[in-house]
């Protein structure tokens, strides 16, 4: 059986987001080799296990007792034994347990060795079109509304992609409250289920995105993420006496977002620009 090293150590694991074969020969090998396998959930963990013949023992490591257990598996690691952390999807500690362990383990000068797999948050990135040479990862927004909205208002600015986990049963509330702070036409990208049977991509601007999971009730199921677009900086770019004078009297039969959108088709002055000059107005 292959070793990673005559040093003992905690492995932490990426496992599948889904499709049970999305998990590589060395995670196998590795949770094949190690003493002691820490999972966020024994009984989601042993269906992964169990479907690739790994009898390792599996022991419960979650937010609960991770505090008081971090501490017994990093002395066991120091005794010899060798140790994997893996959570219930994807690379552990991206908004799963496993930050106290690890950190322990440094504390304590024991090897962490990470074994790369699956992760939610790049896969959907890597099928979203969206700018991905920067990005920033929000994970879970807030469960209250009032949090939720003031945590986006302060990435109201942020020029990078953003990426966001968020549950089900709050889906719809937190593209309503993105579209609020982000405006209705902000690009973005809902990703479902990735790489499962009903695994949905979908991408579009807020609204749109908003009203397509409102209709949809099967859109409000299972595992999702949502990538935003980040802010783009409005150039130096002015409003001409001539784009003014097609603005005040498209204001006068249109919405400010329907005249800066006509006005900017026709003069190629940016749509964000004449809106704030609608804005200003007032």
């Amino acid at each position: 059986m292959p070793t990673e090293s005559s040093t003992s150590a905690l492995f932490v694991v990426a496992t599948p987001i889904g499709n049970l074969n999305d998990i590589s020969q060395r995670a196998i090998d590795t949770l094949n080799m190690v003493d002691i396998i820490a999972a966020e959930d024994t009984r989601h963990s042993r269906t992964l296990l169990d479907f690739h013949n790994i009898t390792t023992k599996l022991i419960s490591l979650h937010e609960h007792n991770e505090k008081g257990r971090s501490a017994s598996l990093v002395e066991q690691i120091k005794q010899g034994k060798n140790i994997a952390l893996i959570s219930d999807a994807g690379t552990p500690l991206i908004s799963d347990p496993g930050f106290r362990l690890v950190g322990e383990a440094h504390k304590c000068d024991v090897r962490v060795s990470p074994i790369p797999g699956p992760c939610a948050a790049i896969a959907a990135l890597s099928a979203s079109g969206l700018a991905s040479d920067r990005f920033c990862f929000e994970g879970f927004l807030a469960s209250k509304s009032l949090a939720r909205s003031a945590r986006l208002r302060e990435l109201q600015d942020e020029p990078r992609t953003m990426v966001f986990y968020e549950a089900p049963h709050r889906i719809k509330e937190s593209l309503k409250a993105m579209q609020e702070v982000f405006g209705v036409d902000r690009p973005a990208m809902l990703a479902r289920e990735i790489s499962k049977t009903f695994e949905t991509i979908k991408r579009g601007g807020l609204e749109q995105l908003a009203l397509w999971v409102a209709e949809d009730s099967n859109q409000q199921r299972g595992e999702i993420v949502v990538l935003v677009e980040g802010e783009r900086k409005v150039s130096n770019q002015e409003v001409s006496a001539e784009s003014s004078k097609i603005m005040d009297v498209l204001l006068q039969e249109l919405s400010k977002k329907q005249a800066s959108s006509l006005c900017s088709q026709i003069t190629g002055v940016s749509k964000k620009l004449l809106y704030q000059y609608a804005l200003e107005l007032k």
